[in-house]
């Protein structure tokens, strides 16, 4: 509409990465224009002439730039990280570099302790053992 029709001049900067936002607007832009963002809606607010403006985003395709940015987060993080092992295993002396072996856990000479417990009141030969250290068979 004619009416709701408004031209401003701002400066911002672009930056070229997809993001969820298509604009990021500034704190003097949104008060430029009076703006009210609801970023829980994802809409912006602003008065016209004939009542209320309200500009909506499209929710799949934000949906999908914001899923899109945490898996480029995500990535970028775990690339940080793997530089920064590699960066600290290259300071580390070779000694420390090797894997220690696992011992196999070692059994005790304690007696076995074990409960049998009455699965059905009515029919006793329905027990079960519970306890450690048991035989799996």
């Amino acid at each position: 509409m004619a009416s709701n029709y408004r031209v401003e001049h701002i400066n911002f900067y672009v930056a070229d990465f997809n993001t969820a936002y298509h604009t990021i607007l500034g704190r003097p832009a949104l008060a430029k224009f009076m703006v009210v963002p609801h970023y829980a809606y994802l809409v912006l607010m602003m008065p016209s002439p004939t009542g209320v403006l309200a500009l909506w985003a499209n929710l799949s395709i934000t949906y999908a730039y914001e899923t899109e940015s945490l898996a480029l987060a995500e990535a970028t993080d775990l690339s940080i990280q793997m530089a920064s092992v590699v960066t600290n295993a290259k300071t580390m002396h070779v000694d420390d570099l090797e894997i220690p072996s696992l011992e196999p856990p070692c059994t005790s000479a304690k007696t076995k302790e074990t409960k049998e417990v009455s699965l059905d009141l009515d029919d006793p030969s329905m027990i079960v053992k519970i306890g450690a250290h048991l035989d799996p068979k």
